[in-house]
């Protein structure tokens, strides 16, 4: 029978010596019957049941983001099959008696580390069965899912950021509305619907010391910081770390993410350009652009895509308390020009305009150069934009540093590493996340970067660690807020080159992003729906004609299509009825007549 006493030596340090705080804390270690719930929130990830030692044990080891930028690697090699057999067997029976590394893990800290925390010398482990490579969403929710199905399972995370896992969504979002200014030392706040959280998935209390694992009675999930795996033995079931240091493994998951583009003009404008110009990506780049933000009075974003057009409208509302001026240029007609049909681009743009910045448009930039204190920007049209610090948001490059020396291939079309449909490089390698290149049963071979795939793909790889055998048919989601009042959840494929048959109706007070969320309780909205499925949809009898040219869209849904076939849709201030959308796309059924399948949607219900 499970107790609180037979818990208690996994959650004591967690807790205070009372009974209540005891029982907080079994419920903090999962016990759950075993049980895999069917919506997890990812700030509520199960520590999974204690119990199951000696050779039940299973090990897990998630090897954190490798970012070597542009150095290559030579293949690991070994000798013959032989040598190697006797390598492994050496190594496994010694295992224990090995000294520990003189290079180690940073220790996870009393409070979430700063950028600037000074590594102390810990043990890394040998060892682990589970390896996965990042330190970001993936990573996170295979940990959670790993645990999830196998309670005993001790997960090790290597990551080369000097932070636990956390959620990056908020970095361009609702982190830039706080009215904290301790903001970016804490990383908590308030999501549209009030409620307060933290960036982190978990507190330092949830996990325990690398040095820990080995030991651990009922295994957990440990982070090494601060470390980078440049390279990996395939066939030797190990990697090796920036420190010399080497861990085998078992089974691994790739989950690196991506690496900001930027442009080569940037590039090569020199120092004086580099360092007034952020690549924004991670947490210290967040505190990095508060700072500069505070500090001078010109910031220009180049990119009108998600990232770009959020930061834009952040940094504008800042403007309108300051002096700060905000400019926004990319080449496209409009905001988003390349999801959004033009006519809503051309509105989305007017909305970023009325938040206070400056929209440049169709504007390829020529050259970057520093001169009298400012950054002159010059466009290939004539025009010159001087600012004082740029923020490039153009895109992502799949991490796939490790393809070379494990011998892993990238697709040519749209990098990252290929999988196949159970997310699987190797036999005991899986991919997740922003960097695993999948092939989709309805839309064909696809890469995707956004916050739900991250959660669902990295859920479903360490579900088939542990022998799940799972195929990926998730249509995953993707959001975007332009502030509190305006956003829109989109699924599939959404390209503005497609054709696209959008139905408009009248907003009401209820349909904005924090509005939604105050009625679903999360600020994460793609976690909340994660799960759910459409199974009998039930039409508004109320009709919806068909307004594609209006001049407000209040909301709305937009149906993106190929072969007369829906492929992708926009819910435009339409929230909460993504499952309604998935079982569309995954129906793949030609539609002689959306007005009807816009009704599933009721929209036009107030």
């Amino acid at each position: 029978m499970l107790t609180c006493r037979t818990v208690w030596k996994k959650v004591a340090p967690l807790a205070r010596t009372s009974s209540t705080v005891c029982r907080q804390n079994v419920r903090r270690a999962g016990l759950n019957n075993g049980r895999i719930p069917t919506h997890v929130p990812a700030a509520h990830m199960s520590s999974g049941l204690p119990g199951g030692g000696g050779d039940n044990l299973k090990y897990a080891l998630l090897v954190g983001a490798a970012t070597v930028g542009g150095l290559a690697y030579a293949f690991y090699t070994l000798k013959g099959d032989q040598q190697r057999y006797q390598e492994r067997i050496t190594e496994l029976s010694s295992r224990s008696q090995k000294p520990a590394a003189k290079e180690s893990a940073t220790p996870i800290p009393s409070q979430p580390p700063a950028v600037d925390s000074t590594p102390a010398s810990l043990k890394v482990p040998s060892h682990a069965s589970y390896l996965l490579i990042g330190g970001g969403t993936a990573s996170f929710a295979a940990a959670r899912s790993i645990r999830a199905r196998d309670p005993g399972a001790r997960v090790l995370i290597v990551t080369d950021e000097p932070d636990l896992p956390y959620m990056r969504p908020p970095l361009s979002k609702e982190l830039w509305f706080s009215d904290d200014p301790s903001v970016t030392e804490t990383l908590r706040f308030k999501q549209w619907n009030g409620k307060e959280r933290s960036i982190y998935f978990q507190p330092p209390s949830f996990y325990i010391n690398p040095e820990e694992l080995d030991s651990a009675e009922n295994g957990g999930v440990a982070v090494l910081i601060g470390k980078k795996v440049v390279q990996m033995d395939v066939r030797g079931n190990k990697v090796k770390l920036d420190d010399n240091t080497e861990i085998s493994y078992d089974k691994c998951l790739i989950a690196t993410g991506g690496i900001p583009r930027n442009l080569q003009v940037i590039e090569r404008a020199g120092e004086e350009v580099m360092k007034r110009t952020t690549l924004f990506r991670k947490i210290e780049d967040f505190r990095s652009l508060d700072k500069v933000s505070r500090n001078v009075k010109s910031i220009t974003i180049i990119g009108g895509g998600f990232l770009g057009s959020e930061l834009a409208c952040a940094l504008g509302r800042r403007s309108i308390e300051s002096d700060l001026e905000v400019i926004q240029m990319f080449p496209e007609k409009g905001n988003m020009g390349k999801v959004l049909p033009e006519y809503l681009s051309n509105w989305t743009t007017e909305k970023v305009k009325k938040e206070g910045v400056k929209v440049i448009t169709e504007a390829l930039v020529k050259s970057v150069t520093y001169k009298d204190d400012k950054l002159e920007i010059q466009l290939k049209d004539g025009r010159l934009v001087k600012t004082d610090h740029i923020v490039t948001a153009v895109g992502l490059e799949p991490n796939v540093d490790l393809a070379k020396s494990g011998g892993l291939e990238v697709d040519s079309d749209f990098g990252g590493y290929r999988v196949n449909a159970e997310l699987q490089a190797r036999s005991n390698i899986w991919v997740a996340g922003d960097a695993a290149c999948f092939y989709d049963i309805r839309l064909g071979r696809r890469r995707v970067e956004h916050h739900d795939h991250a959660v669902v793909s990295g859920r479903l790889a360490g579900e088939n660690m542990t022998g799940a055998s799972k195929p990926y048919w998730h249509q995953s989601m993707f959001w975007s807020d332009l502030g509190p009042d305006v956003g829109y959840e989109a699924i599939g494929i959404v390209d503005s080159s497609l054709p696209t048959v959008a139905v408009f109706a009248k907003a009401t007070a209820k349909d904005t992003p924090k509005a939604a969320t105050e009625e679903s309780g999360t600020g994460i909205r793609s976690e909340s729906e994660t799960e759910d499925t459409a199974t009998s949809a039930v039409a508004s009898a109320t009709p919806a004609p068909v307004m594609e040219k209006r001049d407000d869209y209040g909301k709305g849904v937009i149906f993106y299509l190929r072969d007369k076939v829906v492929v992708g849709i926009i819910l435009w201030n339409v929230f909460n009825r993504m499952p309604i959308a998935r079982k569309i796309i995954k129906d793949g059924e030609e539609h002689a007549d959306l007005n009807e399948v816009a009704k599933l949607f009721n929209i036009h219900e107030d």
